[in-house]
């Protein structure tokens, strides 16, 4: 069996928090190609054309940031702590600086990171996009990240995380706070594409109100050195809603301890968690915690996951019911591709490697509620890659 606090332990001193300023780019078209190329691989849209805003973030600097909707702020942390003294109650509500090493670095050396918030009952048809960047080599990234739905608000945020083509090493502290008001809607997709030895420790926390929906899409498909996430979300209102989708691929060297954990604290709230991970020769921690604390609560956690050219996948569902008359349950399977369909689909006509892609992409392909058109498309073409990457 793995160690797994050796296989997650980061000695913070193997990075830097300083680096250099980056240029601000007042029209996204005159990015660097190489940048460019990346953002486009993590939904990113240079043209703008089908997004309601837009921040992006290189190392430690923003360098481009604009909201194109009325009643949609996008901003960086710094620039809406200047404009908002409120913020400061939202800001470590959630989440203390000392909840470990990682969120104590966010505190003592921040870099930046992106205030989102859509005023009461403004109601985004296209999406704001995100993108969170590192260029430097050994460079610790520590963002803070504020999100607000107001009341009665639709929210739809694209955040993608991914490094430069010639990174070798780096680490992501990501320090999220998101919250969702009486009646309002969040759909947040995070798409993460790494390199083979960054680390990532994202640490989030969400509140939703009464009659609140967070839909919350997650997505890494390509290797990463290791990645340790567990957002913890409350449903504190009455008929609240979290529904968490997962899509994860780990590769030879790879290390990904990913789960969600919901706590439904009201009458009425549900709650779903569906995780899909193949493990192609790397590590996978599959977790979901479902706590349930009120009577007349519903919660499903469905876990499936595939091992292809060994590789260990390891599924923890988790249920906890505090009173009688919860509605909790789960599902978790772990295996390899059937033989016979296999069989099945060869004997259809396809060779073994066109059967075996066919049955991954089918197991990879979920349903994921709130991407457009033009990131469905993109996110096939990236499981349809993966599958080269797996024979």
């Amino acid at each position: 069996m793995h160690d797994i606090d050796n296989e997650l332990e980061v000695n913070l001193d193997n990075y830097q928090n300083e680096t250099q300023e980056h240029e601000y780019i007042n029209e996204l078209a005159r990015i660097d190609s190489f940048d460019a190329d990346k953002l486009l691989d993590i939904g990113v849209d240079t043209k703008e054309t089908g997004r309601a805003g837009t921040f992006i973030q290189k190392d430690k600097s923003v360098i481009h940031c604009k909201t194109k909707l009325d009643g949609v702020e996008v901003m960086s942390i710094s620039r809406a702590r200047e404009k908002h003294e409120w913020l400061a109650d939202y800001m470590w509500k959630s989440i203390s600086p000392d909840t470990d090493k990682f969120t104590a670095q966010a505190k003592k050396n921040p870099h930046e990171g992106y205030y989102i918030r859509s005023l009461p009952g403004v109601k985004t048809e296209r999406p704001i996009q995100s993108c969170l960047y590192i260029a430097k080599d050994k460079f610790s990234q520590n963002v803070h990240n504020v999100v607000i739905a107001e009341e009665g608000s639709e929210l739809h945020i694209i955040t993608g995380c991914a490094t430069a083509p010639h990174l070798v090493s780096g680490l992501h502290v990501g320090v999220s706070e998101f919250y969702v008001k009486k009646g309002a809607k969040l759909i947040f997709t995070m798409i993460h594409d790494w390199g083979e030895e960054i680390n990532v420790r994202p640490r989030t926390v969400i509140n939703v109100d009464e009659g609140g929906l967070i839909i919350s899409n997650y997505i890494s498909l390509k290797p990463v050195g290791s990645l340790q996430m567990f957002p913890t979300t409350y449903l504190n209102g009455k008929g609240a809603v979290a529904r968490f989708n997962s899509i994860l691929v780990a590769s030879k060297g790879s290390f990904l301890d990913v789960g969600s954990k919901i706590v439904l604290n009201a009458p009425d709230s549900r709650a779903e968690i569906i995780s899909r991970a193949i493990t192609t020769g790397g590590t996978i921690i599959a977790r979901g915690n479902l706590i349930g604390k009120v009577a007349g609560i519903k919660a499903h956690l469905e876990c499936k996951g595939l091992i292809i050219n060994d590789g260990l996948m390891h599924a923890i569902p988790e249920l906890q019911g505090y009173v009688p008359n919860v509605e909790m349950s789960h599902e978790a399977a772990v295996g390899k591709i059937d033989q016979h369909e296999i069989e099945y689909l060869m004997a259809r006509g396809l060779d073994e490697d066109e059967a075996v892609s066919t049955i991954v992409r089918g197991f990879l392909n979920v349903d994921i509620e709130g991407l457009p058109e033009n990131l469905k498309n993109k996110l096939d073409k990236i499981i349809s890659e993966t599958q080269k990457d797996m024979k």
